[in-house]
Protein backbone atom coordinates (compact mmCIF):
# COMPACT_ATOMS: atom_id res chain seq x y z
CA UNK A 1 0.00 0.00 0.00
CA UNK A 2 1.23 3.48 -0.80
CA UNK A 3 2.41 5.64 2.10
CA UNK A 4 0.28 8.65 1.10
CA UNK A 5 -2.84 6.47 0.66
CA UNK A 6 -2.20 4.95 4.09
CA UNK A 7 -1.82 8.46 5.56
CA UNK A 8 -5.08 9.49 3.87
CA UNK A 9 -7.01 6.62 5.44
CA UNK A 10 -5.37 6.67 8.89
CA UNK A 11 -4.54 10.37 9.45
CA UNK A 12 -6.37 12.63 6.99
CA UNK A 13 -9.86 11.21 7.38
CA UNK A 14 -10.00 11.42 11.21
CA UNK A 15 -8.19 14.79 11.46
CA UNK A 16 -10.25 16.51 8.78
CA UNK A 17 -13.49 15.06 10.14
CA UNK A 18 -12.69 16.50 13.59
CA UNK A 19 -11.49 19.86 12.26
CA UNK A 20 -14.24 20.54 9.71
CA UNK A 21 -17.08 18.52 11.27
CA UNK A 22 -17.95 16.31 8.30
CA UNK A 23 -21.09 14.29 8.97
CA UNK A 24 -20.47 11.55 6.40
CA UNK A 25 -17.59 10.23 4.32
CA UNK A 26 -18.91 11.79 1.09
CA UNK A 27 -18.09 15.28 2.40
CA UNK A 28 -14.47 14.31 2.96
CA UNK A 29 -12.10 15.93 0.39
CA UNK A 30 -10.32 13.43 -1.84
CA UNK A 31 -7.51 13.59 -4.38
CA UNK A 32 -8.81 13.41 -7.95
CA UNK A 33 -5.66 13.58 -10.08
CA UNK A 34 -2.13 14.91 -10.39
CA UNK A 35 -1.15 16.67 -13.63
CA UNK A 36 2.44 17.20 -14.73
CA UNK A 37 3.16 19.77 -17.43
CA UNK A 38 6.45 20.72 -19.07
CA UNK A 39 6.56 23.69 -21.45
CA UNK A 40 9.47 23.67 -23.87
CA UNK A 41 9.99 26.90 -25.74
CA UNK A 42 13.40 25.69 -26.89
CA UNK A 43 11.79 22.67 -28.60
CA UNK A 44 11.04 24.92 -31.58
CA UNK A 45 14.72 24.93 -32.56
CA UNK A 46 15.69 21.58 -31.04
CA UNK A 47 13.36 18.62 -31.68
CA UNK A 48 15.65 16.27 -29.76
CA UNK A 49 14.90 18.24 -26.59
CA UNK A 50 11.19 17.41 -26.89
CA UNK A 51 11.93 13.70 -27.31
CA UNK A 52 14.11 13.73 -24.19
CA UNK A 53 11.46 15.62 -22.19
CA UNK A 54 8.76 13.11 -23.16
CA UNK A 55 11.01 10.21 -22.22
CA UNK A 56 12.01 11.76 -18.87
CA UNK A 57 8.44 12.72 -17.95
CA UNK A 58 7.22 9.23 -18.89
CA UNK A 59 9.88 7.72 -16.61
CA UNK A 60 9.01 10.07 -13.74
CA UNK A 61 5.27 9.48 -14.03
CA UNK A 62 5.45 5.76 -14.97
CA UNK A 63 2.94 6.61 -17.70
CA UNK A 64 3.42 7.75 -21.31
CA UNK A 65 3.58 11.54 -21.64
CA UNK A 66 1.60 13.28 -24.40
CA UNK A 67 3.03 16.02 -26.60
CA UNK A 68 1.19 19.35 -26.35
CA UNK A 69 0.80 21.54 -29.40
CA UNK A 70 0.32 25.29 -29.87
CA UNK A 71 -3.34 26.31 -30.22
CA UNK A 72 -2.55 29.38 -32.28
CA UNK A 73 0.33 31.07 -34.04
CA UNK A 74 2.33 33.78 -32.25
CA UNK A 75 4.83 35.61 -34.47
CA UNK A 76 6.82 37.20 -31.62
CA UNK A 77 7.69 33.74 -30.24
CA UNK A 78 8.08 32.15 -33.70
CA UNK A 79 5.38 29.61 -32.85
CA UNK A 80 3.02 28.22 -35.48
CA UNK A 81 -0.35 26.65 -34.82
CA UNK A 82 -0.01 22.91 -34.25
CA UNK A 83 3.70 23.05 -33.44
CA UNK A 84 4.94 20.81 -30.58
CA UNK A 85 5.77 23.02 -27.58
CA UNK A 86 5.70 20.75 -24.53
CA UNK A 87 4.43 17.58 -22.90
CA UNK A 88 2.05 16.60 -20.15
CA UNK A 89 0.71 13.61 -18.26
CA UNK A 90 -2.27 13.12 -15.93
CA UNK A 91 -2.05 10.56 -13.14
CA UNK A 92 -5.01 8.98 -11.35
CA UNK A 93 -5.56 6.19 -8.81
CA UNK A 94 -2.50 3.97 -8.10
CA UNK A 95 -0.11 5.94 -10.31
CA UNK A 96 -1.17 9.17 -8.57
CA UNK A 97 -0.50 7.72 -5.10
CA UNK A 98 2.83 6.27 -6.26
CA UNK A 99 3.90 9.64 -7.69
CA UNK A 100 2.93 11.52 -4.49
CA UNK A 101 4.95 9.03 -2.40
CA UNK A 102 7.96 9.69 -4.65
CA UNK A 103 7.40 13.47 -4.75
CA UNK A 104 6.95 14.05 -1.00
CA UNK A 105 9.35 11.35 0.22
CA UNK A 106 12.22 11.35 -2.26
CA UNK A 107 12.21 14.15 -4.85
CA UNK A 108 11.43 17.32 -2.87
CA UNK A 109 13.88 16.52 -0.05
CA UNK A 110 16.62 16.26 -2.72
CA UNK A 111 16.23 19.94 -3.64
CA UNK A 112 19.23 21.92 -2.44
CA UNK A 113 18.40 24.29 0.47
CA UNK A 114 14.79 23.04 0.47
CA UNK A 115 12.64 24.86 3.01
CA UNK A 116 9.23 23.61 1.86
CA UNK A 117 6.64 24.30 -0.81
CA UNK A 118 4.69 27.55 -0.84
CA UNK A 119 1.17 28.06 0.51
CA UNK A 120 0.50 30.48 -2.36
CA UNK A 121 -0.21 27.83 -5.01
CA UNK A 122 -3.88 27.29 -4.13
CA UNK A 123 -6.43 28.47 -6.69
CA UNK A 124 -9.44 29.24 -4.45
CA UNK A 125 -11.22 25.99 -5.35
CA UNK A 126 -9.07 23.50 -3.47
CA UNK A 127 -6.48 22.74 -6.16
CA UNK A 128 -2.75 23.23 -5.67
CA UNK A 129 -0.09 24.04 -8.29
CA UNK A 130 3.64 24.54 -7.89
CA UNK A 131 6.71 24.52 -10.08
CA UNK A 132 9.91 22.55 -9.96
CA UNK A 133 12.96 24.08 -11.65
CA UNK A 134 14.93 20.86 -12.22
CA UNK A 135 13.66 17.46 -13.32
CA UNK A 136 16.86 15.88 -11.99
CA UNK A 137 15.46 15.74 -8.44
CA UNK A 138 13.57 12.59 -9.47
CA UNK A 139 15.60 9.37 -9.18
CA UNK A 140 14.29 8.02 -12.54
CA UNK A 141 16.07 10.73 -14.53
CA UNK A 142 19.52 9.68 -15.73
CA UNK A 143 21.77 12.69 -15.17
CA UNK A 144 24.22 11.60 -17.91
CA UNK A 145 21.52 11.67 -20.63
CA UNK A 146 20.41 15.25 -19.96
CA UNK A 147 21.22 17.95 -22.50
CA UNK A 148 19.31 20.68 -20.68
CA UNK A 149 17.83 20.96 -17.18
CA UNK A 150 14.08 21.43 -17.49
CA UNK A 151 11.39 22.47 -15.06
CA UNK A 152 7.79 21.34 -14.73
CA UNK A 153 4.51 22.37 -13.15
CA UNK A 154 2.68 19.96 -10.86
CA UNK A 155 -1.04 20.39 -10.17
CA UNK A 156 -2.80 18.40 -7.46
CA UNK A 157 -6.58 18.41 -8.01
CA UNK A 158 -8.84 17.72 -5.01
CA UNK A 159 -12.57 17.69 -4.27
CA UNK A 160 -12.06 20.18 -1.42
CA UNK A 161 -14.39 23.19 -1.45
CA UNK A 162 -11.93 25.66 0.06
CA UNK A 163 -8.18 26.23 0.06
CA UNK A 164 -8.08 25.63 3.82
CA UNK A 165 -9.56 22.13 3.42
CA UNK A 166 -7.14 21.33 0.59
CA UNK A 167 -4.17 22.70 2.58
CA UNK A 168 -5.03 20.49 5.55
CA UNK A 169 -5.57 17.48 3.28
CA UNK A 170 -2.15 17.90 1.67
CA UNK A 171 -0.49 18.63 5.02
CA UNK A 172 -1.85 15.38 6.49
CA UNK A 173 -0.62 13.50 3.40
CA UNK A 174 2.93 14.67 4.11
CA UNK A 175 3.28 17.67 1.79
CA UNK A 176 6.32 19.61 3.06
CA UNK A 177 4.90 23.15 3.32
CA UNK A 178 7.10 26.08 4.38
CA UNK A 179 7.07 27.04 8.03
CA UNK A 180 7.30 30.80 7.36
CA UNK A 181 5.81 31.84 4.04
CA UNK A 182 7.84 33.83 1.51
CA UNK A 183 6.54 32.39 -1.80
CA UNK A 184 8.37 31.42 -4.96
CA UNK A 185 9.14 28.26 -6.94
CA UNK A 186 10.75 25.12 -5.60
CA UNK A 187 14.20 24.19 -6.81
Amino acid sequence: MYQTLKLYNEVSVPELTDKFGYKNHMQMPKLVKVSLNMGLGDAIQNGKLLEQAVEQMSNIATQKAVITRAKKSINQFKVREGQAIGCRVTLRNDKMWNFLDKLFGVALPRVRDFKGISFKGFDGRGNYTFGIREQIIFPEVDYDKIDKVLGMNITIVTTANTDEEARELLRTLGAPFKQNETGGKVG
